[in-house]
């Protein structure tokens, strides 16, 4: 747990230093490629194999580009004007995002007062973080809406990875081994068309690349499924709350990015939020 919170934390200094050398979808196809040889390796030591079926490969295209390929791209796109603590911050509004979506889009999903309290108080905390009072002052409008875009595109894929591929009878490991191929032809198709060959490759980019792609995308996989498997994916996703204390630490800490008191207090607020979006009703209640 505590390894899988410092991996997924890490990662938006990982984005910051890896766009300082790269442009953003250099940086994301990077990260896919790392991040792809991470499992595939896996699969090879546990001898599995990808999955089978053009409807099957079809949906998984959808899901990587919702979970991997545009997420990734958001984010990098959106650390070359905001600090990779605000990102870090704008990630946490996901579970908010994702309860919106699914009392439109899950019908079995119903909302409670504590959910819809949750939401409100969510979003009144991201008002707080952007500093709302003083007309969004000093904040770059369109990197911050990247990165809660960004934070959207998740639950989106989820909810089309719950309606698609639910009880396929692949594993996960040959699910995810799949999408992130798939994510990364998406990212070599796309790549060349916006962005040049480097002229020289800056090496500490590179080396925070490679990290971001083969921990904060590989291993982390891996640790996330035998977390769920170990402690169930209830308790697996309280990872999220600690995801934006690790970003805003390692931000200010090792890339000196400045931090006013509406950025933690309004963090607490969205994190608070986000808590009680995922409070379920008891049976019989």
């Amino acid at each position: 747990f505590g390894a899988l919170s410092l991996i997924w934390g890490f990662s938006f200094l990982l984005i910051k230093v890896g766009t300082s050398g790269y442009a953003p979808f250099q940086v994301t196809l990077g990260r896919l490629v790392f991040g792809t040889a991470v499992l595939v390796a896996a699969m090879a030591v546990k001898r599995e194999r990808l999955p089978r079926g053009g409807r099957l490969w079809a949906h998984m295209a959808v899901a990587a580009f919702f979970l991997n390929a545009l997420p990734f791209s958001l984010f990098a796109y959106s650390e070359l004007t905001i600090p990779s603590t605000l990102a870090g911050i704008c990630n946490a509004t996901s579970p908010l995002w994702g309860m919106l979506l699914s009392v439109v889009a899950l019908s079995e999903d119903r909302p409670t007062r504590v959910r819809v309290a949750g939401l409100g108080l969510g979003f009144l905390g991201v008002l707080t973080v952007l500093g709302a009072w003083q007309g969004f002052h000093g904040l770059d409008a369109t990197g911050t809406a990247m990165a809660l875009l960004a934070s959207l595109s998740y639950p989106v894929g989820w909810i089309y990875v719950r309606r698609t591929l639910a009880g396929t009878g692949n594993s996960h490991l040959s699910m995810t081994g799949g999408q992130l191929l798939l994510a990364t032809v998406q990212l070599a198709v796309v790549t060349p068309l916006f962005t040049g060959v480097p002229r020289h490759f800056a090496v500490v980019p590179l080396l925070a690349i490679a990290a971001l792609g083969a921990l904060g995308t590989g291993l982390a996989v891996l640790i996330q499924y035998g977390l769920v498997a170990e402690v169930g994916p209830t308790t697996a996703q309280m990872v999220t709350y600690f995801i934006p204390v690790i970003a805003t630490a390692a931000g200010v800490a090792i890339l000196g990015e400045s931090l006013r008191w509406n950025t933690p207090v309004g963090a607490v607020i969205v994190l608070a939020g986000a808590a009680l979006t995922q409070v379920r009703p008891r049976r019989g209640a």
